[in-house]
């Protein structure tokens, strides 16, 4: 795995590129929410951290994601949601982050949130496991390297009509918001490989259904 500069993405994100990157989504009104995007410094390489949602979730079930939620009354940021939900979730507290920047907030149909993604360094990163039982069944660490990976990209199709970029690693289907923003991400920072966008998958059936107690 790589070690990636992170200096240079935190230059990225304060600069206009990372507003263009969320162009075609920009908030439309919907609910404030916001996710933290943890990139873990392991000495073999960055790897990102990835919640897997329960799979009785009445949405979302099953689905890959980043921790975060909707933004409470008495966070001050949408900085602060990100740090606190990640901390209820899994048990990342804020003081072992840096804040390296966050992306403009996007809007989300499904859910009618306006998301703001927040970026941070975690310099010394350790072993995590879900928190919040009722909302979390797994914790993933998965290096960037991996992600990058041409052989693990594609692009998703659903059956409504929406398509976009993926990643497949192992069992894990990586799609939807979650995917658009690790893909944007990886624009940014200069990291992406080219992969073949042709490659296409249909959207496991699994994730179409919401699935209710």
């Amino acid at each position: 795995m790589t070690a990636l500069n992170l200096d240079r993405l935190q230059a990225a994100l304060a600069g206009p590129e990372a507003a263009a990157r969320v162009a075609d989504r920009v908030a439309e009104g919907g609910r404030p929410a916001a996710v933290l995007i943890a990139l873990a410094e392991h000495e073999e390489g960055t790897r990102i951290v990835l919640v897997e949602k329960d799979a009785r979730l009445r949405s979302h079930a099953g689905q890959m994601a980043f921790p975060g939620g909707a933004i409470e009354a008495a966070d001050v940021s949408a900085v602060a949601g990100a740090l606190r939900e990640a901390e209820e979730e899994v048990g990342l507290p804020p003081q072992e982050l840096q804040v390296l920047g966050v992306l403009p907030a996007t809007h989300v149909r499904a859910s009618n949130f306006d998301v703001t993604a927040v970026v941070a360094r975690w310099p010394s990163p350790r072993p995590l496991v879900p928190v919040d039982v009722r909302e979390i069944a797994a914790v993933h660490s998965i290096a960037v390297d991996v992600l990058l990976d041409p052989a693990n990209r594609l692009s998703w199709s659903h059956p409504y009509g929406f398509s976009g970029p993926g990643f497949v690693v192992g069992d894990l289907f990586i799609w939807g918001f979650t995917a658009y923003l690790l893909d944007g991400l990886f624009d940014l920072a200069g990291w992406t490989v080219a992969w073949d966008e042709s490659r296409v998958s249909d959207v496991p059936e699994r994730f179409l259904l919401g699935r209710r107690r």
